[in-house]
């Protein structure tokens, strides 16, 4: 069998997939699985052919995830959707995608763009949910799966499990390690035990205030816990005040995918909303702090990891992009997070 995995971004959405892709890799070792994703996170797939793991003492080709990787730069063709470069690419990815002459093409994304993607494949059959995220997009499939599997994760191995005729249970997902990254993780932390976090947020719902974070920051480094601030190459407004608020507790460490992946492996724990560092660290099976609010810890939450997720009552869940923070979340205090913290490093 040839199968192509449709799961574009972002980094949470992808790695919440792999679990499902895992399983199937698992079973069918021989089956050669394709992943259509964008550049930036392609990080996060362990391919065949790539260097020696230095984990596990074995080579990648034997424990990839997927045996090939598809550039979908689907943020740079949105700002230049008639620009002759994206055309181009656009033509070059179809003409790549139909020559791989795949079996099924499985879109665990559910939107219209990751469907058009599945369709240029000209898969024997397009897979896709049920209830798709964008609605329209179940028009375009061949086959539809109903889901009723409450976390996401578990949603993955219905819909993929669905489109090949198994049953799938979800699988620890073997991430890349890359020997250039864990020498520069090594030189940013040492032996230091360290918390990481994480303040960016999708949308301004998810978003706990910046400033808290860096107050959890002061209250940890007192107790001897310093911390790192995760931050994209480019930096992040939200990032530059956690460190300005932790009383010099905490630092700034701008990192590329494959940095976090390697400084994630190092932390005593890490704190973040629901977001991709969050999901990282859980694949990693890294202790987490969850803080929740408008999304639903139950179908988003960190999976099959040391945990403590905190969620007020009075939370709603709701995907709509507002740019304030959810009321809810505002109510789950400095101490909280700061208690579930050190519960979790200890």
């Amino acid at each position: 069998m040839r199968v192509l995995i449709v799961r574009i971004g972002a980094m949470g959405d992808v790695l919440h997939a792999m679990p499902a892709v895992a399983a199937l890799r698992e079973r069918h070792p021989d089956w050669f699985i394709g992943w259509a994703i964008e550049p930036k996170w392609s990080d996060l797939l362990q391919i065949a052919g790539d260097p020696e793991d230095l984990s596990q003492g074995v080579g990648f080709a034997a424990r990839a995830l997927v045996d090939r990787w598809y550039s979908v730069p689907a943020g740079a063709w949105k700002r230049s959707p008639l620009a002759r470069g994206t055309l181009r690419d656009i033509r070059a990815l179809r003409r790549v995608l139909q020559a791989e002459r795949f079996d099924v093409c499985v879109d665990m994304q559910g939107s219209i763009k990751s469907a058009v993607v599945g369709r240029m494949a000209k898969a024997g059959e397009l897979v896709g949910m049920e209830e798709p995220r964008e609605r329209v997009a179940r028009l375009l499939y061949g086959k539809r799966v109903g889901l009723t599997a409450s976390h996401v994760i578990e949603q993955g191995c219905e819909l993929l499990g669905g489109a090949v005729g198994e049953t799938l249970t979800p699988v620890r997902v073997p991430l890349p390690m890359d020997a250039t990254f864990e020498r520069w993780a090594d030189g940013v932390v040492g032996h230091e035990r360290f918390c990481l976090c994480s303040p960016g947020a999708g949308w301004g719902a998810k978003g706990w205030p910046a400033e808290r974070f860096g107050k959890v920051a002061a209250e940890l480094g007192r107790a001897g816990i310093r911390t790192v601030v995760n931050a994209t190459i480019h930096g992040s407004r939200e990032a530059g005040r956690v460190v300005e608020k932790s009383e010099g507790f905490a630092r700034l460490v701008p990192c590329r995918v494959g940095q976090l992946i390697a400084l994630t492996r190092r932390a005593a724990v890490v704190i973040a909303g629901d977001t991709g560092p969050l999901h990282l660290a859980a694949a990693l099976e890294r202790p987490v702090v969850g803080i929740f609010g408008p999304t639903d810890p139950a179908r988003n939450g960190p999976y099959s990891t040391p945990q403590r997720v905190l969620r007020d009552a009075t939370s709603q869940t709701s995907h709509k992009r507002v740019h304030e923070p959810e009321a809810g979340m505002l109510k789950i205090g400095v101490e909280d997070v700061v208690a579930a913290a050190r519960e979790m490093v200890s």
